[in-house]
């Protein structure tokens, strides 16, 4: 950087008034002015750096689906509107019937086990009077079912076929039957040890004596 030159006039001026002492002090004050007006006009020619705004993330959180309880029933025969129904958990057979609106004349009520619960996937089919269900009005629909078995000749693998039979129950089945005799009705499977009332129910259509 080039050395500030100040006119001689005003050099001659300033000794003139404060003396050739204070001449130093006085041109350093006035480079140190003129300096500071320098850098003063710079910066304020220069320009400004603008910060990007912030970007946020506005993805939608996903949210959560609510899970729908209950069983899908079909509920055919002698009702008022058949059709399929969607009924809260612990349903029974009498709520599937009221849902479908009622029975319609000549419906035979007794021939269904109204107090039955019912599981998802269920036909309900309320017959008329005189008629005889093949085994269940109340079936649970399941692709490629098996026959109806005869639990007091059936052996172990044929047993195992059954919904809801294992080879364990399978084995008991046979041992009760081998100590206590043949089955007089279904519902002496209540007897072997590992079938309660639920099972019994969901065994109903696919067994008998």
């Amino acid at each position: 950087m080039e050395p500030l030159e100040i006119p001689g006039s005003l050099l001659d001026r300033l000794r003139s008034q404060i003396g050739p002492r204070r001449e130093v002090w006085v041109l350093a004050a006035v480079v140190a002015a003129l300096a500071l007006g320098g850098i003063a006009l710079w910066a304020r020619g220069a320009p400004a750096r603008i910060a990007p705004p912030a970007v946020e993330d506005s993805a939608p959180e996903p949210s959560a689906t609510p899970e729908v309880e209950g069983v899908v029933v079909h509920v055919a025969g002698k009702v008022r509107h058949p059709g399929l129904y969607t009924l809260p958990s612990g349903a029974r057979v009498a709520d599937a019937i009221e849902a479908a609106g009622g029975p319609r004349a000549g419906a035979d009520l007794d021939l269904l086990n109204l107090a039955e619960l019912l599981v998802d996937g269920t036909k309900v089919e309320v017959l008329g009077a005189g008629a005889a269900p093949s085994v269940s009005s109340t079936t649970p629909v399941t692709p490629n079912a098996p026959a109806v078995i005869n639990i007091n000749t059936a052996d172990q693998i044929t047993l195992e076929e059954i919904p809801g039979i294992g080879p364990v129950k399978a084995a008991a089945i046979i041992e009760h039957r081998d100590a206590s005799g043949p089955f007089t009705a279904v519902e002496g499977l209540l007897e072997v040890t590992g079938i309660g009332p639920a099972t019994l129910e969901s065994l109903r259509p696919y067994v008998a004596v």
